[in-house]
C-alpha cells in the first residue's frame, strides 16, 4: 500500500513492513486523490488502510521519517461514496477503506482512529476522500487526524 503527499522538493520513497502483512511505502509527489490512487495502480499497490492501531504506528513512523516540512497531507485510501451518509457516531464518519475488499466495517474499526483534523463535511450526495494530515505536535512529536 502507499500513501501520497506534496514535496517541496524532489521526491522520495520510504518503505515499512510488518512482521506479518502488506508494506507501506511513501512516494510524496503533488496529486490528486485519483492521480495518487492510480500511482499505486500502477505500482501493483493501492492506497494506504489502517485497521489498527500498530497499523497506524508503522505508518506514521514511515511517514516521520520522509523528513518532509510539516503541516502535509497524505491521501490514503480513505473515501465516502455518494450514497453513504455523514455518521458522527462512527470513527470515520461514514468514509471506509477503498481497496480493502469490503473486510473493514466501519463499526469494526477502533474508536483510536476516529481522530479528525476537522470534522468531515455532512453530506450524502458526493464522494469525498480524506488524507492523513500530519502537524508538528508537542515535544518533538507528530500530531495527526484524518482531514477530508
Amino acid at each position: 500500500v502507499c500513501a501520497l503527499g506534496r514535496p517541496p522538493s524532489p521526491p522520495r520513497v520510504g518503505v515499512r513492513c510488518p512482521p506479518a502483512g502488506a508494506c507501506f511505502s511513501a512516494h510524496l509527489a503533488n496529486a490528486s486523490y485519483d492521480a495518487a490512487r492510480d500511482a499505486c495502480d500502477q505500482k501493483r499497490a493501492s492506497l494506504a488502510w489502517v485497521s489498527g492501531e500498530s497499523e497506524l504506528r508503522l505508518l506514521l513512523g514511515l511517514l516521520a521519517q520522509a523528513a518532509v516540512p510539516l503541516p502535509i497531507l497524505f491521501w490514503i485510501g480513505l473515501k465516502r461514496n455518494a450514497s453513504t451518509c455523514t455518521h458522527t457516531g462512527e470513527p470515520l464518519r461514514g468514509f471506509t477503506w477503498e481497496g480493502a475488499g469490503g473486510e473493514v466495517d466501519p463499526q469494526e474499526v477502533p474508536a483510536a482512529l476516529g481522530r479528525w483534523v476537522k470534522e468531515p463535511m455532512r453530506s450524502c450526495l458526493t464522494v469525498r476522500c480524506a488524507g492523513l494530515h500530519l502537524a508538528p505536535g508537542p515535544v518533538s512529536s507528530l500530531s495527526w487526524g484524518w482531514k477530508e
